[in-house]
């Protein structure tokens, strides 16, 4: 992979990886080169001397990122060009004012030109680059940010989101004020969102607008960059963890540029000719896919706003006019369209598209039906993956040399010796599981993307807590996964940890949401988990369905919801318990949790983190700790409404 990635890099390696160390020492890879990310992003490397640069694929006129404002309001390019003189004079001006290799800037921003410029620019200079969404709430920016000590936030001054904007100039002083303790933070600088021009700052102690800030270096055009280590750190992401603080992963510059290449050459086939759409926002890793694809000379399109404003067609209407080959989207966004019965291979020219990738959640084989029998062209590439932010890239992943049968992912990624462990195991040597067989997700030997550490953690324990704790050498990954044993695909069941398994037989809540979702089109959402209390002999399954505006809850619903689980999974498999709620906890980036409810249920008083969207969610779910109290409750309404009729 070394030889055909094409990475601009300097120096030698002896040996790819010493093999005889365990994968907890997390060894060195192509020990004795160096490299730089924004290097390798901006430019190509010249075919004759890797050290040097060529703009080949990259011309200076050439479009390199577009970036498209919610509603398709406003709809500007960048060209190579520009992109590096605007990285030039941003990365002057923060070496001018001291930003130097492995300090940390930070953003709180959205998915444009802006964000992208800063992003390139402190890698550059070998800093690290930390990103949260503007949607984020200041406690759970103030999480990441505490512990990482940046040296400068660079941030938005307006948000724009479901056809509102938002002044986040009071957000930003709070976050401001947060960070008072904090030695090395310098001041922040605020981005504009509105081509009139930037907010007023002054009511923000020590902010100063973008365009003061890059003064500095006004007239330095020479863009510079500095090689570091292969294993050196250069981004900082953060678990969506929905409990404590979150764990801040830190990511080797060498081990992301090799990883991104295997997928982006290998699996994905993005070339120059490419043009990917990745809806994500910049606290989610699939930001980093959203620039990782430039790398090939592909040209990517931010999108900033809400994929519904005014309509979900006037999003999809992007993939049209902007030729777009490769869609990156969510399992939830594919199933709205579903229930609005928006047929986009109808409404649109998709001739250009090529992939649709998924990811976030289990996708439902009802959904893989749907999308080949009605609503995209049958040449397009269903690609649905999953891996995540703990090694910035996939486990299970897309294939082009074979066929997408229904369910999970095609296959394992390349260069990652994945396994199936069988899950009954506490502790100890693990054992792997034969295909077809459910179990957790391990790798049982060193991968160039394993994070390098994370930060803060300076004796490493909650590193090795958080992968290596179960099985000696072994990475846990903490999905619950099996391969079919004829295809060979990785079919995703669930958390291992939030694993339903009541009376000893263990299945994955997605087996239930795929049950709901294909057949009760009057749920809006739901969340299913196991409840084990201290005094419980075995574990109950608890599904709590979210009804859609004007749909009723009634107990002929829950019967229909039981019998046709039963009927399509197994007996085994009907709840013990259905039950109306009103919300679903989710992290920022849209994605359902399970484990605080199974935490609360289960009788646990947990404390949320800023990670969850919506964390007075939770208050709901702490009366069924106490189920029997709930069931004697409603029976006696229901006995009152009786009497009441009579």
């Amino acid at each position: 992979m070394w030889d055909a990635a094409g990475l601009i890099y300097s120096g030698t390696y002896k040996q790819v990886v010493d093999t005889t160390k365990p994968m907890d020492s997390i060894p060195h890879w192509f020990e004795g080169t160096y490299l730089n990310f924004a290097e390798n992003i901006l430019y190509s490397a010249d075919p004759n001397d890797p050290s040097k640069t060529t703009t080949r694929n990259k011309e200076d006129g050439k479009v390199a990122v577009t970036e498209v404002r919610e509603g398709n309001t406003e709809v500007r390019d960048m060209t190579w060009g520009e992109v590096r003189r605007e990285v030039s004079l941003l990365s002057n001006s923060m070496r001018m004012k001291g930003v130097k290799k492995g300090d940390r800037v930070a953003v709180v921003a959205s998915t444009s030109f802006d964000t992208f410029i800063c992003f390139m620019a402190v890698v550059s200079l070998g800093g690290l680059f930390s990103s949260s969404s503007t949607d984020m709430g200041s406690k759970g920016i103030l999480e990441r940010l505490l512990q990482i000590k940046p040296k400068y936030l660079f941030a938005d001054d307006w948000a724009v989101y479901n056809g509102k904007t938002t002044d986040l100039r009071p957000k930003i002083r709070e976050i401001v004020e947060g960070m008072g303790g904090v030695k090395e933070f310098e001041g922040v600088v605020l981005q504009p969102r509105f081509l009139e021009g930037p907010a007023d700052v002054s009511g923000i102690p020590g902010a100063v607008t973008l365009e003061e800030y890059v003064k500095a270096a006004a007239g330095n055009e020479e863009l510079k960059f500095e090689r570091v280590a292969f294993r050196d750190p250069f981004v900082v992401v953060y678990s969506s963890g929905t409990t404590g603080i979150p764990k801040c992963i830190v990511h080797s510059v060498g081990g992301v540029l090799i990883s991104m290449l295997k997928e982006e050459k290998l699996h994905k086939e993005i070339g120059p000719d490419s043009v990917i759409l990745q809806y994500t926002t910049t606290g989610w890793i699939m930001y980093l896919v959203s620039i990782q694809s430039l790398i090939t000379g592909s040209r990517s399109i931010f999108y900033d706003g809400s994929p519904f404003i005014p309509s979900p067609q006037a999003f999809l209407s992007i993939l049209s006019t902007q030729r777009v080959t490769d869609f990156g989207t969510s399992p939830r966004y594919l199933h709205e369209l579903q229930k609005h019965n928006i047929i986009p291979r109808k409404q649109f020219d998709l001739s250009a598209l090529r992939s649709v990738c998924t990811t976030g959640m289990v996708l439902s084989d009802a959904l893989f039906e749907w999308f080949y029998d009605t609503a995209f062209p049958p040449p397009v590439h269903l690609r649905n993956i999953s891996g995540g932010t703990d090694l910035a890239g996939c486990f299970g992943i897309m294939n082009p040399l074979e066929p997408v049968y229904v369910g999970g992912c095609q296959g394992p990624t390349l260069g990652t010796k994945m396994e199936v462990y069988d899950s009954l195991i506490d502790s100890g040597p693990g054992r792997a599981v034969p295909h077809g067989e459910p179990g957790e997700l391990v790798a049982t030997a060193s991968f160039p993307n394993q994070p390098v550490f994370f930060w803060g953690d300076e004796s490493g324990e909650r590193y090795h807590n958080a992968y290596y704790a179960r099985f000696p050498h072994v990475w846990t990954h903490g999905d619950f996964i099996q391969y079919h044993p004829v295809t060979g695909q990785v079919l995703f069941l669930g958390r291992a940890d939030g694993v339903l398994n009541p009376s000893g037989v263990r299945f994955g809540s997605s087996d239930i949401y795929s049950v709901v979702e294909t057949h009760f089109l009057e749920v809006a959402d739901s969340v299913c988990v196991g409840q084990r209390r201290s005094q419980d002999s075995d574990e109950s399954v608890m599904l709590f369905l979210k009804m859609k505006d004007g749909e009723v809850f009634t107990e002929a619903l829950v019967e229909r919801v039981k019998r046709k689980i039963g009927e399509e999974r197994s007996k085994r498999h009907i709840p013990r318990y259905v039950f109306q709620t009103w919300d679903i906890p989710a992290t920022v980036n849209g994605k359902k949790v399970e484990l605080p409810v199974k935490q609360i249920v289960s009788g646990n008083v947990i404390k949320p983190s800023g990670t969850l969207a919506n964390p007075q969610s939770l208050q709901f779910y702490y009366q069924f700790a106490k189920v029997e109290d709930v069931l004697d409750r409603r029976k006696v309404e229901k006995e009152d409404r009786v009497k009441s009729k009579l």
